[in-house]
């Protein structure tokens, strides 16, 4: 089979198209041919050679986390009933950037006819993702919550559901193009990140008492400078590590505010979990109530573009892998 691997850590000339031999499917696994691949920050930044403490994975290794396809192969103790069904999966780490790969069953999510392939394929991680984080949070109507980083993969999906769920939505972006997706998508207010004085600018267009929650997918400095924006009693969550590495936010210094604090191992779960979530993600869009923001798709011999679109910080939403 066709598959892309990254061959040593490095820059996006790294990933290299290579045949490999295909994949079977083992007892309780199916063989999904994979049409679409999630393409998600932290896996650049894994091929970069970023995280080694956190992913054990080391070259030469196919990389692709999230996918969607159609159930080509059944083994040993499968439904039959799954053969030829459109499907999405969040696999271990790797494996996805391939024509074939093998899935436990118990990882798969059925795709609604509505929803194409691709879409299911944006929605593997972030829509897990986005509603585990509003769950952990307790986000309630009428509450204000400040997304920064609103205009990426998951930030477009938070803005959707934490309006849908009732709450004022605060969001952050860099440039009018990420600013009017922001908007489109249905935040009440937008606040240009760029900008030198735009902590002054959220805390404005939060009210001035700052916001309930803040869900930061940025990291760094920008999440740190942030966490002042929290009102007494609220919440943060610094799950998202673009910049470069998780929001450092001291502990006593929330606890002495009544502020709750969450953290990337807030939204790890089991394969079943997941795949209920994806389920619940793929039934919003296929209701019209959520749409994954798709910048562009890369065939899979050019996922090296791929990652250099991401990098680049200048595409809209996701970047998603066609097979």
């Amino acid at each position: 089979m066709r598959a892309t691997q990254v061959i040593e850590f490095g820059d996006p000339h790294v990933l290299v198209p290579v045949r490999l031999p295909d994949p079977v499917a083992g007892p309780g696994e199916v063989l999904v041919a994979v049409e679409a691949v999630d393409t998600l920050v932290v896996e650049t930044q894994i091929r970069a050679g970023w995280g080694r403490d956190y992913f054990p994975i080391a070259p030469p290794y196919v990389p692709g986390s999230g996918v969607a396809g159609t159930v080509r192969a059944l083994g040993d103790g499968v439904d039959p009933d799954w053969t030829g069904r459109r499907v999405a999966a969040s696999l271990d780490l790797s494996g996805g950037y391939a024509e074939l790969v093998a899935v436990p069953v118990g990882a798969l999510t059925a795709v609604p006819d509505q929803v194409s392939l691709t879409d299911a394929a944006a929605l593997v991680h972030d829509g897990v993702t986005a509603l585990t984080l509003l769950r952990a949070t307790d986000l309630r109507p009428g509450e204000r919550v400040l997304v920064l980083g609103a205009s990426g993969g998951m930030g477009t999906v938070l803005v959707q559901l934490a309006k849908a769920a009732g709450a004022r939505v605060v969001g952050t972006a860099r440039g009018d193009r990420k600013i009017a997706l922001v908007r489109e998508l249905g935040a009440d207010a937008v606040v240009d990140a760029s900008r030198p004085d735009w902590v002054e600018q959220a805390r404005a267009a939060l009210g001035g008492t700052g916001a309930d929650v803040v869900l930061d997918g940025v990291g760094g400095a920008t999440g740190a400078a942030a966490f002042p924006l929290v009102a007494n009693g609220g919440r943060f969550s610094a799950h998202g590590a673009p910049s470069g590495g998780f929001s450092e936010v001291d502990p006593d210094a929330a606890a002495a505010r009544g502020i709750r604090l969450f953290g990337i191992a807030d939204v790890q779960l089991p394969a079943d979990e997941r795949a209920r979530l994806v389920a619940r993600a793929l039934e919003e869009v296929a209701k019209g109530a959520l749409r994954p923001v798709i910048g562009a798709t890369f065939p899979l011999d050019q996922a090296a573009s791929a990652h250099r679109a991401i990098e680049s910080r200048e595409l809209l939403g996701k970047a998603v892998i066609t097979v």
